[in-house]
């Protein structure tokens, strides 16, 4: 099986390209090739396959096999490759995911992408969406015990669950501790994606990330933009803002139309053959 593996500001995956080649079994082969001591290494497998309501059908499973619906940093590494290795023709594409047909404009630079823009379509706010088994119509800056720490989260669907804690100090989060323990809070049956995250300036917040079914990531794209909407909607940041991540920067608006738009770069470390 040939593959590639990407990055989008250090969330990592193992890419396939379906177009060519099969994976009958993506569960298992995610768990195996995403090992990070005894396979390629990454936070996901993402296969690349044929749509016929798009360039591309983006289909993508967590490093412990679980099926995610969406992902804003692998999203972005799929239009590249679509483009780069010619699946495609750029800068406007139209990408099939789990959450729906997404709108990209790539940024091109010596002929191949460096960055990419995605309209992540409208966030909800309403806990059947997550789903989270809070009452009422949000949930936005409801407390929560979690390991040992008491919170207060909002919660943002973007096509994936993501509950969001703003604190004034990031320093005392113990990721590895509190990060599984909002994952599989009992408010949360199909888990959660967890964000704790420290308003700088109201443009300006930095974040650390848990994903269901990863752990510790670099950066998580649908999680900046669920930031950028908890942040609106509590009142404590604009409606642009840049969020600071382990591996970097993203670039998000909650636009007037409703829409979120998040732009980062996207990026081909290298390509491989792995024995079937």
């Amino acid at each position: 099986m040939n593959f590639t593996k990407m990055h989008g500001l250090g969330n990592n995956y193992v890419y396939v390209d379906c177009f060519e080649q099969d994976v009958p079994d993506p569960v298992a082969l995610a768990r195996v090739v995403c090992d990070r001591h005894t396979g390629i290494g990454g936070d996901g497998l993402i296969l690349i396959r044929p749509s016929q309501s798009a360039q591309a059908r983006m289909e993508m499973y967590n490093a412990d096999g679980s099926r995610a619906q969406m992902c804003g940093n692998g999203l972005r590494c799929l239009a590249k490759y679509v483009v780069d290795h010619g699946r495609a023709a750029g800068p406007d594409l139209r990408l099939d995911t789990d959450s729906g047909v997404k709108e990209i404009r790539c940024f091109v630079e010596n002929g191949r992408v460096c960055a990419v823009r995605v309209d992540m379509g409208e966030p909800s706010l309403e806990p059947a969406s997550l789903p989270c088994t809070v009452a009422g119509p949000r949930v936005t800056d409801y407390p929560i015990e979690a390991g040992g720490r008491r919170f207060q989260m909002t919660c943002v669907s973007m096509g994936n669950p993501h509950a969001v804690m703003f604190e004034a100090d990031l320093s005392g989060i113990d990721l590895a501790v509190v990060g599984p323990a909002i994952e599989c809070h009992e408010v949360f049956p199909e888990r959660v994606n967890a964000h704790f995250v420290r308003v700088d300036s109201p443009t300006h917040v930095t974040m650390l990330t848990w994903e269901r079914g990863s752990g510790a990531t670099q950066a998580c794209g649908t999680g900046a933009c669920a930031v950028a909407v908890a942040g609106v909607v509590t009142g404590r940041t604009e409606r642009q803002i840049t969020a600071g991540l382990p591996g970097g920067d993203l670039q998000l608006e909650w636009a007037s139309n409703g829409r979120v738009y998040m732009t980062g770069p996207a990026v081909e470390v290298f390509t491989g053959h792995w024995p079937a």
